[in-house]
C-alpha cells in the first residue's frame, strides 16, 4: 500500500511538472508592440496583433506562433495614401481583412533564432523565415525581429503609380510579451 501511494506521489508531481512546463511558454501579446514596414517610397504600421505564441527558448521544437494582424489598420500617416492601401489594387482588405503568420519550426542561428512558417497576405501563402532575438527577462520579454517582403510574391500589383512605392519592403517587429500565468 505505500509503494501505490508513493507511485502515485511521484505521478502527480510529474504530471504538475509537465503543465508547469506548458503554462511557462505561453506568452500574451502586451499592446505595446509595434509592426513596421518601410519600402522605397511608403512606409507605415500595423496594429490588431493578436494570436497565440508558444515559445520556450530552450525548447525550440515545442514553441509555435500562429498571429494574426488586422490589414485594414494600415496606418501611413495619410489619409488617401491609408484608403488606396485598403483598396482593391493594394491590399484589398474588404476581399483579404487577415494577415497570417503560422510557424513551422524554430532554429538557432549563431546570435539569432530563426522562425519558419507561412506569411498569408492577400490570399497568397508564402514560407518565410523570420530571424528574431528573445530578450528574456522573465516574466515580460520581447521579440525583436525583421524581415524583407517582395509585394510582387504576394499578388500586390498595385495601381499605375505602383512604382512610385517600390516592390521590397523591410518589416520590423518589436512585440512585448508577458508570461501568461
Amino acid at each position: 500500500m505505500k509503494r501505490l501511494r508513493i507511485t502515485f506521489l511521484i505521478l502527480t508531481i510529474l504530471a504538475l511538472l509537465t503543465a508547469f512546463t506548458v503554462i511557462v511558454g505561453h506568452w500574451n501579446i502586451d499592446p505595446n508592440y509595434s509592426i513596421k514596414f518601410s519600402g522605397s517610397k511608403a512606409e507605415g504600421t500595423f496594429s490588431g496583433l493578436k494570436g497565440t505564441i508558444i515559445f520556450d527558448p530552450s525548447d525550440l521544437a515545442a514553441s509555435n506562433m500562429d498571429v494574426s494582424v488586422d490589414a485594414n489598420t494600415i496606418k501611413t500617416g495619410n489619409d488617401t495614401k491609408n484608403k488606396h492601401a485598403r483598396g482593391e489594387s493594394w491590399l484589398d482588405v474588404a476581399k483579404y481583412p487577415i494577415i497570417r503568420f503560422t510557424s513551422s519550426s524554430f532554429s538557432k542561428s549563431s546570435d539569432k533564432i530563426i522562425v519558419t512558417g507561412t506569411l498569408t497576405l492577400h490570399g497568397v501563402k508564402k514560407q518565410i523565415q523570420i530571424p528574431f532575438t528573445f530578450n528574456n527577462t522573465g516574466d515580460k520579454s520581447t521579440f525583436v525581429g525583421d524581415f524583407k517582403i517582395n509585394r510582387h510574391d504576394y499578388a500586390i500589383e498595385g495601381n499605375m503609380f505602383g512604382f512610385a512605392v517600390g516592390d521590397e519592403f523591410d518589416i520590423t517587429l518589436r512585440i512585448p510579451v508577458s508570461r501568461n500565468k
